[in-house]
Order: C-alpha cells, then sequence, then structure tokens
C-alpha cells in the first residue's frame, strides 16, 4: 500500500528537526549510536517505530541496535555490555528500568507506566482521547454510560483515562457505572470472565454508551454481547481506544477507536532524544502528544433509539445495504406502513430511508479505502453500488472528495 507522508508528523518537522548547520556537522562526526527498546508485537509499537524511522530519515542518520520484542519482554541480553550515545524505551516493569537506567546514557522513556524513574517521559494525552470518547458517545444521543477497564492500579495510564472519561460525562450531566475486573477475575477461565462482563453489561441502562481502556477490553466486550445477544450497537454502543485494525476488524460487529497517533509520538521521542544527545536538558514534565481521530465502525455507529420499530429497522439496514437492498425490500422485512416508516425515520433520525442505507454504503466505504487495497469496482460491489464509476460519482457528491484522494489521506500505516 503506497503511504503518504502524516501532516501532523510534517507539520512538527521545523521544531523538532535541528538547524541545518548541527545536522551537517553531526554528519561529519558519524551516526550516533541509538538502542531501541520498542515492542514489536502490537500496532502501537509498530506506530511508535515508523515516526522514529521517519525522524531519522529526516535528520540522521543514526546506527540503530534494534531487535523484534513483545512488551513484557524481560531486558535483552545485549543491553548490559552495549556502548552506544542513547536509548528510546517503553518501560514497563522495574526490571526494565533498572536495565536501562544501568546504561547511564540519554534515554526517552516512550510509556511512563512506572513514576519517579528520572527519565524524560513522551506518552499518550489521555485526557483528550477520554474527551474524545465521551464526544463520540454523546453525539449519538446517549443518557447511559459505561467504562470497561483494567483492574485499579495495574496501568497509571488506564486509570488516568477513566477518571478523565467520568469526569466529561459527569460534566455532560450525565453518570457512568465504571467496570474494572479484578486481578482475579483476570486468571478466571474465559467463560467465567465472560460471564462477569454480561452481568455488568445487563445491569447497565439500555441503550447504553461504554468507552473501553483500549482496543482488547472492547475486543471482549462485544464478544461478550455477542454470545449472550446483547445487540450492538442498538442497545450497547461500544468504542476502544488504539484503533488496531487488527482487533477493530477481528470484532462482530467491527469496533469503533481512537488514534492515539503512535507516528507522531514515536517522531516527538526521537526528537527529544537527539536534543537530550546534543546536550540539551530534559522537560521536567511528561510530553502529552495530541491523539488523531475516532475512526467509527458499526460498533458505535448509531443513534440512541428508543422507538422499537426504528430501532430494528435501523439495525436491518445496517446488516444489510452493503448488499444493494432497497425500500422495498426493508418493507418487506418488516411490517409498517410506508406512511408510517417514512415519518419516524425522518422523526427520530432526521434522514429518509433512503438517505439512511447511502450513508451506511458510504460509512463501509470509508473504511475500505482507509484499510484494503480493494479496486474501486471491488469496492462498489462490496458496498452495493452497481459499479466503480456510479459509487465514485456517488462518494464524491456525498463527501466531497474523490475516492483515490479520500484514500490517500486516510490509509492506515504499514506495518513496519
Amino acid at each position: 500500500m503506497n503511504r503518504m507522508s502524516d501532516p501532523r508528523i510534517d507539520q512538527h518537522r521545523d521544531a523538532g528537526s535541528p538547524p541545518s548547520g548541527k545536522r551537517a556537522a553531526r554528519k561529519a562526526a558519524g551516526p550516533r549510536n541509538v538502542a531501541i527498546l520498542i515492542e514489536t508485537s502490537r500496532v502501537y509499537g509498530r506506530g511508535l517505530l515508523e515516526g522514529v524511522i521517519q525522524y531519522n530519515r529526516a535528520n540522521g542518520p543514526w546506527s540503530i541496535y534494534f531487535e523484534p520484542h513483545g512488551l513484557s519482554d524481560p531486558p535483552p541480553t545485549w543491553l548490559s555490555a552495549w556502548r552506544g550515545d542513547g536509548m528510546l524505551a517503553r518501560i514497563t516493569d522495574e526490571r526494565m528500568a533498572q536495565a536501562v537506567r544501568a546504561t547511564r546514557m540519554p534515554v526517552v522513556d516512550l510509556g511512563g507506566r512506572l513514576p519517579n524513574l528520572g527519565f524524560p517521559i513522551l506518552c499518550v494525552h489521555n485526557r483528550l482521547i477520554a474527551k474524545l470518547g465521551a464526544e463520540h458517545l454523546l453525539s449519538r444521543g446517549f443518557k447511559h454510560f459505561g467504562w470497561y477497564g483494567m483492574p485499579q492500579g495495574e496501568h497509571v495510564h488506564m486509570d488516568e483515562r477513566c477518571d478523565w472519561f467520568v469526569q466529561q460525562i459527569k460534566l455532560a450531566g450525565h453518570k457512568c457505572d465504571v467496570f474494572k475486573a479484578s486481578p482475579q477475575q483476570q486468571h478466571l477461565p474465559w467463560e467465567h470472565q465472560q460471564e462477569e462482563i454480561i452481568r455488568w453489561v445487563n445491569h447497565l441502562p439500555k441503550p447504553a454508551g461504554v468507552m473501553c481502556c483500549n482496543d482488547d477490553r472492547a475486543q471482549q466486550l462485544l464478544n461478550a454481547c455477542l454470545l449472550h445477544s446483547v445487540p450492538v450497537p442498538e442497545e450497547v454502543a461500544v468504542i476502544g481506544v488504539d484503533n488496531d485494525p487488527f482487533l477493530c476488524n477481528l470484532s462482530t460487529p467491527p469496533l469503533s477507536s481512537i488514534d492515539v497517533n503512535p507516528r507522531q509520538i514515536g517522531w516527538e521521542a526521537a526528537a527529544l532524544l537527539d536534543r537530550l544527545m546534543d546536550g540539551q536538558k530534559a522537560p521536567k514534565t511528561p510530553v502529552e502528544v495530541e491523539p488523531g481521530a475516532v475512526f467509527t465502525r458499526q460498533s458505535s455507529d448509531i443513534l440512541a433509539i428508543e422507538d422499537r420499530d426504528i430501532a430494528w429497522i435501523v439495525r436491518f439496514i445496517r446488516e444489510k445495504a452493503c448488499e444493494g437492498i432497497g425500500v422495498e425490500d426493508v418493507l418487506q422485512a418488516y411490517p409498517i406502513a410506508r406512511s408510517t416508516l417514512q415519518r419516524k425515520m425522518k422523526q427520530v433520525l432526521g434522514r429518509t430511508l433512503i438517505e439512511e442505507m447511502l450513508r451506511v454504503r458510504i460509512e463501509r466505504a470509508r473504511i475500505l479505502l482507509a484499510e484494503t487495497d480493494d479496486s474501486l469496482d471491488v469496492i462498489a460491489r462490496k458496498t452495493g453500488f452497481s459499479s466503480g464509476k456510479y459509487f465514485g460519482d456517488v462518494f464524491y457528491r456525498e463527501t466531497g472528495v474523490r475516492p483515490g484522494t479520500y484514500r490517500t489521506r486516510h490509509q492506515q500505516s504499514e506495518a513496519v
């Protein structure tokens, strides 16, 4: 998949890059030796790495020491004997902290999970992540809310997200029911964990909008709802965090999620490390990078609908619209007078039946354009349009941009 440069990174190039004279002096002195301790097992870590790579290409070169590893792996055996100029690391436990501290070189921590390590921290902006999630659910008309997360105290950033989300919901005049599995529950068999989740879901007043601390928890929640026949998003709308394409599309239905902007975090961390290796002082407080956008998928793509007729029809449209159904197909599937249906649709959704079917098709097309290399003809076939040309014309009419332009602007980052 071809990938354009990320404008959020481009706008920081001048601020994060050293002056040209210093770059020339560095190159004359030879490349700096930098170790990278960032996991490759998840999309977030790979996004960080891509940001580092882009910074290095623009401002390096660095001689990079790197081996693929998982997030909770022990410190690599080579670290104690390695001699270099600086390090980028996601420090998740005390073992890794001690090993990194022993190197006595400039270090940027891209996690910030452990307090008082003495390393400069570059991380996601959890208050803005919570604000995005709250606004997304509030804009869909929900009046009942929930949070599903990790055990209290297990992950400082997840606790922060929860606290900020609850506060945002409270500021909007609503309450939020918080469910955090206990450490003991996490060691229960999968079926028992799912039962704990569904007990909480059944307790929530419906319809409810639920934010999860990350995509992992959101996928667990959606699976519990699927197994126990809880309609999503009609009764429970769900949004996660990280926008991991694998988890989001593995879920049933596909998961809405917030892009936390890992490429920008990686770029900024590399720029900070460069300044530290130049002898500049480290920032005293964590540097928080703003998240990207909400990627809306089916798990939250609904308005909170109390009218049972319209709720059923909207769900039917969501499931069948991309098969090319029309008004007559809806009327055959649900026994309601055409005039009554059209009046209720306009009252409840502010859209006609045809407009709602088209909206669902266009939203599905947006995802296919952003996340696949499918041709326009294939996307047209998958979204219920008669041809690639007709799809392109309708997409342009509804969004103001051509499908190819939209794809270029919104492609997901490739795996590094």
